[in-house]
């Protein structure tokens, strides 16, 4: 249960002001069809992030538990950093509106989520917790979290969320799994 919670948390705080978000309000914006983008936002978040949560698997399989330990370790140090630097928004991204909100949607956000933050958390999160549904199941409700509200409430909530907080507290909960899988690392080497 450990691996959906902390899944969930992390990516529904990491995703506070992040690119895809800023695409979900776009797209509200745009198409005011809130249950088709509900709907791509869903579908290409567990296509995307299932994926991820595959090579976050698969990496388990190359390395020992010690240097995956270290690899993971450095990982969520680098993510803790890699949040509090703020997305910028391409407006490549929502140029897809001839495929209608649903198409557009599963498009954008999955091309979107490609090498995004919370992609690459899906990965170390699927290799740490070695639990691929339940991390999978939770950086997906993590990005419905934080991308519902956004479709549905749309500019209403936009200029409220205080972001670099939120940010703050994501990059906390990153570094603080590093530092504690960094610690496990250690402990093996007699640290």
């Amino acid at each position: 249960m450990d691996a959906f919670l902390v899944s969930t948390g992390i990516v529904a705080l990491a995703e506070v002001g992040d690119k895809t978000q800023l695409l979900a309000f776009i797209l509200a914006a745009k198409f005011r069809k809130p249950w088709p983008i509900i709907a791509g936002i869903l579908l290409a978040t567990l296509a995307n992030h299932g994926f991820a949560g595959a090579v976050g698997a698969w990496i388990t399989t190359l390395m020992g538990p010690d240097t995956l330990r270290w690899v993971l370790g450095i990982s969520f140090i680098a993510m803790a950093v890699w949040t509090l630097i703020p997305d910028k928004f391409d407006e490549e991204d929502a140029r897809l509106a001839r495929f209608g909100a649903f198409g557009t949607t599963l498009i954008a956000f999955f091309l979107a989520e490609m090498g995004d933050k919370t992609q690459v958390a899906t990965v170390a999160l699927a290799a740490q917790y070695q639990s691929l549904a339940l991390v999978v199941a939770g950086t997906t409700v993590g990005m419905m979290i934080a991308n519902v509200p956004a479709v549905i409430l749309g500019g209403r909530i936009a200029d409220r969320m205080p972001v670099r907080l939120v940010h703050g507290i994501a990059a906390l909960i990153f570094a603080i799994l590093g530092i504690a899988t960094l610690l496990g690392a250690a402990s093996a080497f007699g640290i």
